[in-house]
């Protein structure tokens, strides 16, 4: 078997089998790309150490990040481990490839001040009735206010939300059910725009979707959609010129912290497979009482 062929048997493995989510896949796919480009489309068994080693190291002098250095890595450890288990391979030649330490990067996070100047400065706005500021609104008031990754907010359904209890099903990585309370201020840009504003948005599709949050022709809305609502309204307060709706699952979960929340319920809010993952919120906490400390406190 050809490594071009056991990538593509490798990767229907991760959809059917391991339930990886679709950007997971794609980002192996390419990685594992990048590999047959560098090493040449060989039979498994011809594939050593050295050639992996060597296209690590081209991707090294290329100048790429360790955080994709560590990806590409796991991707080709992961390819040849499943071609051992399911017999294509009777060694492993990746179990001595060693991924680069990720330097640890703490997340931008909005001061909660300031995220609420903003929140209501949207808000003023679609006071005014227009559809696609209120569901602007509601869009970002639901990232901050639930945690939720932009993959979450885009497959909501009408049906997932229960509007008396203020809370939202969220099917995360893995394919993993969640639900996750929202508050008031979410509770009532939802309202404001499933009664004004979503009518007006599926009017303008043949046959609006079940979805919460459609775009401006009346269809789901998506992703890069959502990235520009956010990247529109936080950027300037985060002081960055590129921002996602990651930044605001970033502040709701150190938000949470700051204000005493337990790190397990946070974790089980934001469906972090592992307490580690949640666990770099408390050092942006820390970096941030640290701040305070030094430009306050006169020993400092």
């Amino acid at each position: 078997m050809r490594i071009s062929e056991a990538v593509e048997v490798y990767t229907r493995h991760l959809v059917d089998v391991r339930r990886l989510s679709q950007a997971t896949v794609r980002a192996y796919r390419s990685d594992l790309a990048d590999m047959t480009a560098s090493v040449g489309d060989l039979p498994l068994t011809e594939v050593d150490l050295e050639a992996l080693r060597e296209w690590l190291w081209a991707a090294t002098r290329r100048g790429d990040a360790r955080a994709t250095l560590a990806r590409r890595t796991a991707a080709a450890r992961g390819l040849f481990g499943w071609a051992v288990e399911y017999g294509h391979l009777p060694t492993d030649p990746s179990l001595r490839l060693v991924a680069p330490k990720r330097g640890r990067t703490l997340p931008r996070v909005a001061a909660a001040d300031g995220l609420a100047d903003v929140l209501d400065g949207v808000h003023a706005r679609a006071a005014a009735g227009d559809p696609r500021d209120l569901r602007d609104a509601a869009v970002l008031e639901l990232l901050y206010g639930a945690g939720l990754r932009v993959s979450e907010l885009c497959g909501i359904d009408v049906g997932d939300l229960d509007r008396s209890a203020a809370t939202v099903r969220v099917l995360g990585k893995g394919s993993k059910e969640r639900v996750v309370p929202y508050g008031a201020p979410a509770a009532r840009a939802l309202d404001a725009y499933l009664v004004r504003g979503r009518p007006a948005l599926a009017a303008r599709g043949e046959s609006p979707p079940p979805a919460v949050f459609l775009g401006l022709r009346g269809a789901r809305i998506g992703p890069r959609a959502v990235y520009d609502v956010v990247a529109r309204e936080i950027a300037p307060l985060v002081g960055a010129e590129t921002v996602g709706p990651h930044a605001l699952r970033h502040s709701a979960a150190t938000h949470l912290l700051d204000g005493g929340a337990d790190l397990r319920a946070v974790q089980e809010m934001l469906g972090h497979a592992s307490l580690g993952t949640t666990q770099i919120y408390t050092h942006v906490s820390s970096e941030r009482l640290t701040a305070a400390y030094r430009l306050a406190h006169p020993r400092a």
